[in-house]
């Protein structure tokens, strides 16, 4: 029976998954939109931000092999990097915060507009609420188009659960699923780490997921 719901549940969700398993839906459909119409954008510049676990780097990664372009981390990026840009159109930045090089951002910015490029900066909070030092980039952060992966819906919340579980080879069935969905926090950090944690407890048990581990593992 646990097989069959298995199976089930891979099959309600298979019309929303894009792009190496990419689940859409209201708390990203936006974004993944956007993205999938490029060039045909209001701004060459856009932002795309929520919290860890929430997506964008797989965003980012079925942008890029769908129109090509280079992405470089916002830590490590240097001035070789600022040299070479004239190879591509897309240009991806990504994980940006405060502990950046701001003016090298600022000059990427400022090629980016002069050559009529695009760019994509990632960023676990909106780019206008970074708090940079440069007041030039402060500004130019305004200029960004600004598109927030939102918090999961219980659609969402629901896929990831199914989706993580099933690689790992774990088995579950729906009404248990459910439970989990209307209980868990909205977070994908509390999601992930509640996934992680019942690979972990149901490799050192060896039993099948019931109710009892369940609630144990969502502090009940």
């Amino acid at each position: 029976m646990r097989d069959v719901n298995q199976k089930i549940l891979k099959f309600n969700h298979e019309k929303n998954l894009r792009d190496n398993d990419f689940f859409v839906s209201s708390s990203n459909k936006h974004v993944y939109d956007l993205l999938n119409n490029w060039p045909n954008w209001e701004k060459n510049f856009v932002n795309v931000n929520g919290e860890n676990f929430s997506g964008k780097t797989h965003l980012i990664n079925i942008f890029i092999k769908r129109f090509k372009g280079v992405i470089f981390d916002a830590n490590t990026f240097d001035n070789k990097n600022l040299s070479n840009l004239n190879l591509y159109e897309n240009i991806v930045l990504e994980n940006l915060g405060e502990n950046i090089n701001e003016k090298l951002i600022y000059s990427l910015i400022n090629i980016v507009e002069q050559n009529n490029k695009y760019l994509i900066i990632t960023s676990n909070k909106p780019i206008v609420e970074i708090n940079f030092k440069l007041i030039d980039l402060k500004s130019r952060s305004k200029s960004f188009l600004i598109q927030n992966i939102k918090k999961p819906d219980d659609e969402l919340i629901f896929a990831l659960l199914v989706k993580n579980l099933s690689d790992r080879q774990i088995i579950i069935e729906k009404k248990l699923v459910n439970y989990v969905v209307k209980r868990i926090h909205r977070s994908y950090s509390k999601i992930f780490d509640f996934i992680y944690k019942i690979d972990e407890m149901s490799l050192k048990r060896k039993k099948s997921i019931n109710i009892n581990l369940i609630k144990e593992l969502l502090g009940e």
